[in-house]
């Protein structure tokens, strides 16, 4: 059996719901070996109201941490939280020397539950330097509409604009997350856009508030399926099925947050909702 490889490039969210732990737990359940470059640390203030705290990682050891996994081979890889030009500016110098196709670029600006720009000049870097380079981008819609250089989109008809606008800069192919967000719809809606085609992809909305790692979780099983030879489509189409799944099983991690929970698109023993919290004694 060949086991396919996988790359996230990618912040530790010390809590384990998000970043690099969150693209681990799906590169597994989907059947794909991973493999981590850390860029920054995350940690959250229990004493401050579960403030995030960013601790960016050197990039001269982010550049040794490269060297070790492409050293190995990779089929397919992913961007998570970069928080700098020169983080950024590494990644595309990587994927050209390495002539990496299988590009899924999380265009991360904001830590969930923050509302400030991590590092407002990397919007920028990102649009230069790594659409271009991406055969997928997944913005959700604030970060869609930061890329298309216009207001946050809040329907499907402003999706679509902003889909063109960040196509047009480069990247191959465009999901923006709608989600459970848009103000006009009933469903939870994503848009996916290649060049000529736009695709829906559509599913009941779930009534949670436990959705940490949704974002990073999407573009990691992305990531996954491309990394075994499926088609952008099948690879959003069971993405979307993935995420779906984990936010609906999605669990209360304290008074702050709550994360997706990774197993429940196997449906493996022990990994249901009521399971999980029965086992935890919640």
């Amino acid at each position: 059996m060949t086991i396919r490889k996988a790359m996230t490039i990618a912040g530790s969210d010390t809590s384990g719901g998000a970043g690099l732990q969150a693209d681990l737990k799906t590169f597994q359940e989907l059947g794909v070996y991973g493999m981590t470059a850390l860029t920054c640390i995350v940690t959250m203030d229990p004493k401050n109201h579960w403030h995030h705290n960013v601790f960016p990682i050197d990039v001269a050891i982010l550049e040794k941490q490269l060297e070790t996994i492409l050293s190995v081979g990779i089929d397919a890889m992913k961007t998570g939280m970069l928080g700098t030009v020169e983080i950024i500016e590494l990644a595309a110098k990587k994927m050209d020397e390495h002539q990496l196709q299988r590009v899924v670029i999380d265009p991360v600006m904001v830590c969930k539950g923050e509302d400030e720009v991590l590092n407002p000049e990397t919007a920028d870097a990102m649009g230069e330097l790594l659409l271009p380079r991406a055969l997928v981008v997944t913005p959700n819609l604030f970060e869609a509409g930061q890329l298309a250089g216009m207001k946050t989109p809040h329907s499907l008809d402003e999706m679509k604009d902003a889909a063109v606008k960040i196509f047009d800069r480069g990247a191959k192919n465009v999901l923006i997350k709608g989600g459970s967000k848009l103000q006009t719809e009933e469903k939870s809606i994503d848009l996916l856009y290649d060049g000529r085609d736009f695709t829906v992809f559509e599913s009941d909305k779930i009534n949670t508030i436990f959705t940490h790692g949704a974002g990073c979780t999407n573009s990691s099983a992305i990531t996954a399926e491309l990394a075994k030879g499926k088609s952008v489509f099948e690879a959003v189409e069971t993405s979307k099925a993935f995420v779906s799944a984990a936010i609906q099983q999605g669990f209360r991690l304290n008074q702050y947050v709550g994360p997706t929970w990774h197993g429940a698109y196997r449906g493996t023993a022990g990994t249901s909702k009521t399971e999980y919290c029965e086992d935890c004694g919640e």
